[in-house]
């Protein structure tokens, strides 16, 4: 159900929201936050498709901020969306032209739920300090994604210098299913001491940068990166360790990727990029400071060294493991598995039935007969 309402007020809006509920029923009830989307015109629509998704684990009103034209006369049209259109939430969409772009913060206020958390997102480009912006100013967990940033270490730069409690951004989230092997392969023995990490990456990867200053502060040893070519996310890890190296290496446009450690069998494991959906639901489910992220942006990042090289020559040297190794090593295993499968299978003949009708009657006088009258 989608509702217009064009050159509309806050007030108009509010009642309007009222009046569905009545005709709806208490769809407000079970909201758990606001979410605030702060998004141009062009990216709205994808925007609020994440929104509604993440949605389903965490119901809100979803309250999406376009800053349309700046000039002209000031004027506020609104759309409202439940149901269907709208995921588990309740989607209200603001217009806000002329004088009102400037004043994003007094539209949204009164159209929040009352005694419930709020969350800033900004799926494009992020304010140059959100904490200070007037929507971030009144939320309790500001979301950003560098990854959409023209310039993304300038931006991670930036994020680090004017970082507040709260802040987070979707490049976080987006490796917490590296961390999470990286942590589980290092609680295993033998468990000694890493000596130096890199990290290969894309070089519009801000994900590679905050996996490089997270393992830099955690692990306090040298960390390089070395950027692949730009589209390629994450590809390796390499953990330099005495007994020799651990190497998590997922090749590009792959969604397995392969643990290689000495003394242990290659492995072959599922880790395909995370969607927008799911880090967005994510970062919701939690609304207190992010320590480690904190950590990994401010205080290991700046430590990590950038190499001059490519991922080629770098492979080449035999600093980090050949993305394309991985890739036939994964083949492999996936082809020995369903090997083992199909060697496990047991082909049994179906027994010989007779069908005809004479049979059938004869066994049920036998069964008759063996009844006791």
């Amino acid at each position: 159900m989608i509702v217009d309402l064009p050159n509309a007020s806050t007030s108009k809006i509010g009642q309007r929201l009222i009046e569905i509920r009545e005709d709806v029923g208490a769809m407000a009830l079970s909201r758990v936050l606001t979410l605030v989307v702060v998004v141009p015109e062009d990216d709205a629509e994808e925007a609020l498709a994440v929104a509604n998704s993440a949605s389903h684990q965490h119901p809100a009103r979803i309250i999406c901020v376009i800053l349309a034209n700046a000039r002209g006369k000031a004027r506020l049209d609104a759309q409202i969306r439940v149901g269907g259109d709208a995921g588990a939430s309740e989607v209200v969409v603001l217009r806000l032209f002329g004088e009102l772009t400037r004043h994003a913060r007094s539209v949204v206020t009164p159209l929040m739920l009352p005694d419930a958390p709020v969350v800033a997102w900004w799926p494009t480009e992020a304010p140059k300090n959100a904490s200070q912006d007037p929507v971030g100013a009144m939320a309790q967990r500001r979301i950003t994604d560098c990854a959409a940033a023209d310039n993304t270490l300038a931006t991670l730069k930036r994020l680090a210098k004017t970082y507040a409690p709260g802040d987070t951004d979707l490049a976080w989230s987006r490796i917490t299913l590296w961390r999470g092997l990286l942590a589980t392969t290092l609680d295993r023995a033998p468990f000694e001491q890493v000596g130096a990490a890199t990290v290969v990456g894309g070089a519009d990867s801000p994900s590679a940068d905050l996996l490089a200053g997270w393992l830099q502060h955690r692990l306090k040893c040298p960390v390089a990166i070395v950027r692949s070519r730009t589209g390629t996310g994450i590809v390796s890890v390499r953990l330099e360790r005495a007994s020799g190296p651990i190497d998590l290496v997922r090749p590009p446009a792959g969604d397995t990727a392969t643990l290689d450690q000495a003394g242990q069998p290659r492995r072959a494991i599922a880790l395909a990029p995370r969607s927008d959906a799911e880090c967005l639901a994510d970062e919701l489910r939690r609304l207190d400071p992010d320590e480690v992220y904190e950590d990994a942006l401010t205080r290991g990042l700046p430590k990590v060294t950038r190499r001059r090289m490519t991922m080629t020559d770098a492979v080449e040297d035999g600093i980090v493991p050949s993305p394309s190794d991985a890739r036939r090593t994964a083949e492999q295993l996936a082809e020995a598995s369903r090997e083992a499968i199909r060697s496990a299978m047991v082909e049994a003949s179906p027994e010989d039935a007779d069908r005809s009708t004479e049979a059938v009657k004869s066994a049920v006088r036998d069964r008759l007969e063996e009844e006791p009258s």
